[in-house]
Order: structure tokens, then sequence, then C-alpha cells
């Protein structure tokens, strides 16, 4: 495993538009993650929380400042070589699970392997490598099922088990339980604490606190900066809650 932190942006900011549509997303933002930690990100809405994850999963691209994944500097690499990067080092569970309908458990599960133009595995290898991961995520019996057989729970664990197959530096979780009740999404966040026991490096974007407990520590963005941080996964709701302005306060 690498010595380099898995994230490191140093004074990172991002701009959208000019003049009077000029919107400062991000204002020169550091932060630090080392190998094997599992940080919950959370934040108001249009805190710059979600640009903040697109640009760690490589997804964007900062106006300025520096972004190291790894040991290597992505800030500045071409829509391509992000996509590389991408496929390589980073593996992403979404909210929405993000399954083909048609294909089986196995098949998605095999997905970033049959778009790693890099990979020299056979077809009997890639197969065995998604019947692991979804051995890893307690799942190895619905291989052959497809996301209508099975229930959010388990269509997370299947999205979990793609995340893993290629081995990658960081699991980006996208709010992993939105869509799951309490007891599903209990027995996610079972698996992704396992998965950090096994030094997994998990970065997770939730708005739940009770979610954001699993971690080993809490970040707060607001107003484009890290604000916050707690090392046992614990913020304050006061200190995720909005401000209120009350006029003539």
């Amino acid at each position: 495993m690498t010595s380099d932190p898995i994230i490191l942006l140093e004074g990172v900011t991002k701009v959208y538009g000019i003049d009077e549509a000029r919107v400062e997303a991000l204002r020169g933002l550091h932060l630090t993650i080392e190998p094997g930690e599992f940080v919950a990100v959370m934040g108001p809405s249009g805190s710059g929380k979600s640009t903040l994850m697109n640009i760690i999963g490589c997804l964007d691209r900062p106006t300025t400042g520096r972004y190291c994944l790894a040991g290597e500097d992505v800030s500045r690499m071409n829509k391509d070589q992000l996509a590389d990067v991408r496929n390589r080092k980073i593996g992403f569970v979404f909210q929405s699970f993000n399954l083909l309908r048609r294909a089986t458990a196995i098949k998605n599960v095999m997905l970033p392997l049959l778009y790693d133009r890099k990979s020299r595995l056979s077809p009997r290898q890639r197969e065995a490598s998604a019947q692991a991961a979804l051995a890893a995520v307690g799942l190895a019996d619905r291989a052959g099922h497809f996301p209508n057989q099975l229930s959010g729970g388990q269509q997370q664990r299947v999205a979990i088990a793609r995340a893993l197959i290629t081995d990658p530096v960081l699991i980006l979780a996208d709010e992993p339980t939105g869509n799951l009740d309490s007891q599903s999404a209990g027995d996610i966040m079972a698996v992704l604490r396992d998965l950090h026991a096994r030094s997994r490096t998990i970065v997770m974007v939730t708005h739940e606190h009770d979610i954001a407990a699993y971690a080993q520590r809490s970040v707060l963005v607001r107003d484009g900066q890290i604000t916050n941080e707690s090392a046992d996964g614990l913020l304050s709701p006061a200190a995720v809650r909005v401000p209120v302005h009350v006029e003539g306060s």
C-alpha cells in the first residue's frame, strides 16, 4: 500500500462562470486522507460538498490548487487521463446503485474490468474475480440474479462488489444508504465498516449523523471550505445545521 496520502488537496478552488455569474464553489480547501481511513463528508446544500466529491472522484478538475491521489498529481489531467485514473484507482458506490437491469449480479460486478483497456485477464479470470468480490459482500449465492430479483440492500452490495473489483486505492460512496430502509442501511454500513477493518480507504458523503457515526472521522464542508472535523465520526447536529438569518439581527 502506498505511503503517500490517498487524498491530498492543497489550496483547491473551483470557480464556475464569470463576472456577475461567477460562483466560488471551493475556496482554498485543504484536506488530507491517509491510507486506511474511513472519512464521512457532511455539509448543507450549497456548501461545496458535491463539487469536492466530483474533484476527489476525478470527475472534475480544480480551477487552482493541487490534488494528488495516492501520490499521483491529477490536478491538470485531461478527460481521458482522468477516466483512466477513475477506472484504476477509484471504486464508486452511488445512492441509486446504477446497476444494469438486464445484466446479472456477476456481470454488473465485472463491468469495470471490461472497461479496462490494459487488463489482460481472461473471461474466466474476470468471472472468478467478480465471484470473489460478491463473496466479500455476502452475495456469492446471488451471482446469477438480476437487479429486479434483489432487494435494495442486496443491490447496493452488488454495487460495492463492483467498486472492489479493480482493487482500487479509494472507495468513494455517495449517500450509499439514501435509498434504503434503516435495516438495510445498517447492513450496508456493516459491509463498509468491515472493508475499513481490512484497511480499505473509504470516503463517504452523507447527511445522516447516525450513518456518519460509522466513519473513523467526519469533516464538515461549508462555504467551500472545511470548517469542522471530528475524530470519532460524530459532528454535532448544530455544526452541520445551516445558520438561519433573522431580519434585523
